[in-house]
């Protein structure tokens, strides 16, 4: 067996992109006619979609027909964002990872051929590149293996199939964003994080990078002691629509104090970004400040992917006042307080 392509310092992985010819089935599809399923490659396949990690294909083919042997095999509906075509692989992973909008060092690509892992891995050297031979150790190796299947998780493909009849129905839409999303009928909830809500509270914070205000990952047993404190709020915030849930999306960590309160951590799914519902949380926050009567801080540690959560701060009005250690602390002076936009019902509990 070849040896696979390996990435530094991998994060974990949000989705694997298959290729078909000799890693999905055995045989060239356009030249056999004929092909079969690789014993034990369903198997992986619903391991990973029950585990929330995310699918596509990536392959040089016809599309048509790579579509209907996927369908004969059952198989059709784990993959998102399918790019079959004669595109270079390393385009076709930079254009899944761009459709279902996740970082490419969260992706891995399956491929039976050396020449076109090496060429995904000088492309794009976060994504983890691994032979076809490597797929029966796939659901032993931690990388594909979170500490916790939650319902969003089992979840998370369908998710993203809503995502997509959202976006068609936005596409057919005469009006303006804003007269698309009022026929959404959007709910917002934020509430104090339960027992139940921990194992995704832990895999939000592990998860999101790009709206992650610190990017500082917390276990699940650090939030439930969060979640137990008098002195810290744990708020977990979710959305669903006409179309279904988004499940979970935001998590927001107060640390309380007599006089000031400071945001320890506040994140975003980047599923939503394109909803307009960005500042909901943190608008609530600055409520509650405001009616506990104290000052509200937020620590805020820049790096390469957060930046649009430091112009959310910005934007509600936060500014840099300080420093600790390498973060900044953005304060507001709670004296602008957004309303949620008119398109939204909001509900807290």
């Amino acid at each position: 067996m070849t040896a696979s392509v390996e990435r530094p310092d991998p994060r974990p992985i949000k989705c694997v992109v298959w290729d078909l010819d000799n890693t999905v089935w055995d045989g060239v599809l356009l030249e056999d006619g004929k092909v079969t399923l690789r014993p034990g490659v369903a198997e992986v396949i619903k391991v990973l979609d029950e585990r929330g990690i995310l699918q596509s294909v990536a392959s040089r083919n016809h599309g048509e027909a790579a579509i209907e042997q996927l369908e004969r095999f059952g198989l059709r509906d784990y993959f998102l964002a399918p790019q079959i075509g004669w595109s270079s692989k390393s385009e076709s992973v930079a254009a899944i990872a761009k459709s279902l909008n996740i970082g490419i060092d969260t992706l891995a690509l399956i491929d039976d051929q050396p020449f076109e892992r090496e060429e995904v891995a000088f492309a794009h050297p976060g994504v983890l590149c691994l032979d076809a031979g490597d797929v029966p150790r796939i659901p032993e190796m931690p990388i594909f293996t979170p500490r916790f299947v939650t319902d969003d998780s089992r979840n998370r493909r369908s998710m993203y199939v809503g995502a997509e009849l959202r976006d068609a129905a936005e596409r057919e839409f005469g009006g303006t964003s804003e007269d698309f999303l009022a026929t959404l009928d959007m709910t917002f909830t934020i509430s104090p994080a339960t027992e139940a809500d921990l194992r995704r509270a832990e895999e939000l914070s592990i998860r999101t990078n790009q709206l992650n205000s610190t990017g500082i990952t917390y276990s699940y047993e650090e939030l439930r002691g969060f979640a137990e404190s008098a002195d810290h709020l744990l708020l977990v915030a979710g959305l669903e629509d006409r179309f279904g849930s988004y499940g979970k999306i935001g998590l927001g960590l107060v640390e309380r104090g007599a006089e000031i309160w400071t945001l320890k951590l506040l994140l975003m799914s980047c599923r939503v970004m394109s909803r307009g519902v960005g500042t909901v949380l943190l608008n609530h926050v600055m409520r509650l400040a405001r009616d506990a009567g104290v000052r509200l801080q937020a620590e805020f540690l820049p790096n390469d992917r957060n930046r649009v959560m430091f112009v959310t701060y910005r934007f509600a009005g936060f500014q840099e006042v300080g420093t600790r250690g390498e973060s900044q602390i953005l304060e507001s002076d709670l004296g602008h307080i957004q309303d949620p936009p008119a398109y939204l019902t909001v509900r807290t509990g």
